[in-house]
């Protein structure tokens, strides 16, 4: 890897090429998370073609959510050691080939591979390093860079919803997957925007905090030990690597971070696969329950656009970790009034209200990673992030499937959601409140001074200005000369 050149900080530009890459990471979302939300479209097709119920259907949502966060690892490591560039285009080809594959099924099987874990594993590959660059890319306006990068999983969902439904209706599924299948191979276009930015920061996103020498000798050395352009890998050089790369896992506010997405994620995923059989079966049209979706996503842009403008205002900057559980808990609040809410005027608040704190929260996830871990280690850390998505990803849509088919209705099914986000959230609060009580001195307010005259040291506690401690300061030094004049020996004091 080439040398930074003089003169160059390692610290993020905020501007520059960086707006490039919002662009090319507001492209790939649009291409995976969007094209994963309009999969459910297809839930009713599926289910109709291959005669099959709830719970077995829902296993393609949920393959291909899993596959995609599962592999994040994996999208991470090919972006830290070959290339962002590289891992991103070759996850549009993969996915592009899973979706074409999967025009031609025959069962439910063929698409749990080809739709599930073919198609998964290329938006991996695409989707955490785009994420990533972002944060090399942008400090102090992160959460709007952010905000704006991932508002194309809103869009392509308010897009793309009436357009698949319409290519369902003109073409069938068939012909609806193969022309999803061209559209992703956009990824490899997205791909050949993501160029690396001239040596890796370790900033903190702490809004003073700049890089300086220090930092910026740091990542040097970091390259100079682990890249392998430069040096030949041995396992010792590979441990050292691995360790540097994933030291974030032992940090405490990581792992109640890292718990708290598990039960977000299962709170979250199956109110996209059955959204629209919901609608269904309370007697809307297909086209009104597509419309729901529609609404969703365009609302959630304006989550994304706004949480993160507002969130990067130096009087909220410090309080993102704070926005964050609170729009996770409003989501949860937003599922558990769902089973009443059963028409098309009642239903479309509800598409608002979910998908502005839905645009939020995911806005704010890689930013309050960031937050935690610094921004050399984000890569990484958001890799780890998005694979705690996985097991709940699979499992939530069918263990959801299963109550529907169990109990006749969808009511167990979003309280049992919306429960779970909402623990998410309290979890991040007791924490946060936990942290703070720990921090917080018994008597707020008071300043302890401490100095030494060289050989007794004392300790004041109260208001003291500078004044007030130079005084004391003085008549502990008389104090000392009246010791040694009396006895010609230094006279041990008592503690204080």
């Amino acid at each position: 890897m080439a040398a930074p050149r003089k003169g160059l900080s390692a610290c993020p530009p905020d501007g520059g090429w960086g707006w490039m890459i919002v662009i090319g990471c507001f492209l790939v979302t649009i291409c995976t998370r969007a094209v994963t939300r309009c999969i459910s479209i297809f839930f009713v097709e599926f289910q109709t073609y291959f005669a099959q119920d709830y719970a077995r259907t829902a296993w393609i949502h949920s393959i291909v959510d899993c596959a995609t966060m599962l592999c994040a690892p994996l999208g991470s490591f090919i972006s830290n050691h070959v290339s962002c560039q590289v891992g991103i285009m070759l996850g549009g080809l993969l996915a592009s080939a899973g979706l074409i594959l999967s025009s031609f099924a025959t069962s439910l099987e063929h698409l749990y591979l080809s739709l599930g874990v073919l198609t998964g594993l290329g938006f991996a590959l695409s989707y955490s390093p785009a994420i990533a660059m972002v944060g090399n890319y942008f400090n102090k306006r992160k959460a709007l860079a952010y905000g704006i990068a991932m508002s194309g999983s809103g869009i392509g969902t308010f897009i793309l919803a009436p357009v698949v439904q319409m290519l369902i209706e003109q073409f069938s599924w068939r012909g609806a997957l193969l022309i999803l299948g061209g559209f992703v191979l956009n990824l490899c276009v997205c791909g050949a925007l993501m160029r690396p930015i001239a040596g890796k920061e370790d900033c903190r996103s702490a809004p003073e905090q700049e890089c300086g020498p220090e930092a910026q000798k740091q990542d040097l050395k970091q390259w100079s030990v682990c890249s392998p352009l430069i040096k030949v890998w041995s396992p010792k050089c590979l441990c050292r690597c691995s360790w540097q790369e994933y030291h974030f896992l032992l940090l405490p506010d990581f792992v109640v971070l890292a718990v708290s997405v598990l039960f977000m994620a299962y709170g979250c995923s199956p109110l996209f696969v059955y959204l629209v059989p919901y609608a269904s079966r309370v007697g809307m049209s297909h086209q009104q329950a597509a419309f729901l979706m529609s609404i969703l996503g365009v609302v959630d842009i304006i989550g994304n656009i706004t949480f993160g403008w507002l969130t990067d205002r130096r009087c909220l900057k410090k309080y993102r970790y704070v926005c964050y559980f609170f729009a996770v808990g409003m989501d949860g609040l937003c599922c558990l009034f769902l089973p009443v809410l059963q028409s098309f005027p009642l239903l479309v608040p509800f598409s608002f209200t979910f998908g502005y704190f839905d645009g939020a929260y995911i806005t704010l996830l890689p930013v309050v990673t960031a937050d935690v871990v610094g921004t050399a280690s984000l890569s990484s850390a958001l890799g780890m992030v998005y694979f705690l998505h996985a097991i709940p990803y699979l499992i939530s849509p069918p263990v959801a499937g299963w109550l529907v088919d169990t109990t006749g209705n969808y009511t167990a099914s979003f309280l049992l959601c919306g429960f779970s986000m909402i623990f998410s959230s309290m979890l991040l609060c007791c924490a946060r409140l936990a942290k703070k009580v720990k921090r917080t001195p018994l008597r707020p307010g008071i300043k302890q001074e401490s100095w030494t005259n060289g050989v007794i040291a004392y300790s004041v506690t109260g208001e003291l200005d500078h004044k007030g401690v130079e005084l004391l300061a003085s008549e502990a030094n008389s104090y000392r000369s009246f010791c040694i004049a009396k006895d010609g020996n230094v006279l041990k004091a008592p503690s204080p």
